[in-house]
């Protein structure tokens, strides 16, 4: 019996138009406003090279008095300065193989093209979404290293409370109300759960499945940090709390997003053919460089070889995004919308 090949199923001028059900904007971050897909970013996105610059004015300093205005035609004011500022965020280019052995379920079924699509779909909304995560990490980080901590409240001698929330929540001054969704591991979000601090909200189909905390969107993920240390070992989660744009997203346009490769001498002669995606996204927080200033070097792993473990890898990893040497926070803490919670996990 004949057995059906990724390249009869799969066209991929066709198949680059099918719409995958999962994709990253239909993610919790991007669906509560967390991250937002931006054109300039986007255009961005598709001109190449490894760094992009985003210049920024900087806010004018309220606490500088105004002048009091005379008749004196001698006395001259002197005009201040409006700052400027200048982010820095990498292109990520990204791609994932899979052969026809790891899809012969799909390619055993019916529209074995839209079941590929959506199974790569998953694949990349998942990784989407752990970039963002590893990100916050990263900043985080940054900030305890370099900032004094004044994004963070640690309660980890604690479990879930408002008060830690609250506390979290007014790092921000009173830039506070900015805030509108926070992401937890599910060992946190089970003690918001049991204390019955949860409320829900309709989605759009009108059924109460949107989870919402003191007016915030949750979003459970276990991705979020959640360590085990000391002995007796105890585990410390962080919450990270968003702002609606705290991220900014683009997406380019790689020169071959889908490619199906057919290595004829494998399989001793019978031949492997393996179906390729690839990405090119922007995914950064605001207010924010990316300075890259400690990438992962190349690594011959996971059936890699070839690669000159000498240099850098040209677009950064999920570890190099939890780095804090990576990222330099550029405006005031207040226009950050972004605050950390440590809680204990149980």
């Amino acid at each position: 019996m004949a057995t059906t090949r990724l390249s009869d199923a799969v066209i991929p001028e066709v198949y680059a138009d099918y719409q995958a059900e999962n994709t990253p904007e239909k993610t919790a971050f991007f669906e509560s406003g967390v991250v937002v897909r931006n054109e300039m970013l986007d255009t961005k996105a598709k001109t190449g090279g490894q760094e992009i610059q985003i210049p920024f004015w900087r806010d004018l300093d309220a606490s500088v008095e105004p002048n009091a205005s005379n008749d004196d035609p001698a006395d001259m004011a002197s005009p201040n300065k409006l700052g400027s500022g200048l982010q820095k965020a990498r292109i990520s280019y990204l791609n994932q193989g899979y052969s026809a052995s790891d899809l012969v379920v799909e390619l055993s079924g019916s529209d074995p093209m839209q079941r590929i699509r959506n199974r790569f779909g998953t694949y990349w909304q998942r990784q989407w979404q752990r970039r963002v995560i590893a990100s916050a990490v990263g900043v985080l980080a940054d900030n305890v290293a370099n900032d004094g901590g004044d994004m963070v409240f640690d309660g980890s001698a604690a479990l879930w409370s408002r008060k830690a929330f609250t506390s979290a929540v007014f790092t921000l001054g009173d830039a506070f109300g900015q805030l509108s969704a926070i992401a937890v591991h599910s060992l946190a979000y089970k003690q918001m759960v049991d204390a019955d601090d949860i409320d829900y909200i309709k989605d759009s189909q009108g059924n109460l499945t949107i989870p919402t905390f003191m007016g915030q969107r949750v979003i459970v993920d276990d991705s979020m940090p959640a360590i085990s240390a000391g002995d007796p070992a105890t585990i410390t989660t962080t919450a990270v709390l968003f702002g609606a744009g705290a991220f900014g997203y683009g997406e380019g346009d790689p020169e071959m997003p889908v490619e199906i490769e057919r290595q004829a001498r494998a399989g001793n002669g019978g031949g492997v053919e393996t179906l390729w995606e690839r990405k090119t996204w922007i995914l950064h927080p605001f207010g924010y460089q990316f300075t890259g200033d400690d990438i992962t070097n190349r690594a011959n792993l996971r059936g890699r070889t070839g690669a000159d473990t000498t240099v850098d890898e040209f677009s950064p990893l999920l570890a190099d995004l939890r780095k804090a040497a990576n990222w330099n926070r550029v405006v005031d803490r207040k226009n950050v919308p972004i605050a950390f919670l440590k809680i204990k996990g149980a």
